[in-house]
């Protein structure tokens, strides 16, 4: 899978469900899925293990014990 560098401060259209979101530093991926209730956002977050190993290799980061 390929991450979109985004800049700070840069809005981006995202897809209702099956999103991911990596962290440049670290390289943890979240799943991101999100709900629209009346008026209101609601999001859910869950870690994906093997696609964070994945981008951890591929970024040469090394988990802090």
């Amino acid at each position: 899978m390929t991450y979109r560098k985004v800049k700070t401060n840069e809005w981006i259209l995202i897809r209702e469900r099956d999103f991911k979101l990596s962290c440049c530093d670290c390289g943890l991926v979240h799943d991101v899925d999100f709900d629209l209730i009346g008026h209101r956002i609601r999001m859910r977050f869950r870690r994906d293990n093997r696609a964070t190993g994945q981008i951890r290799r591929w970024m040469k980061v090394k988990e802090k014990k």
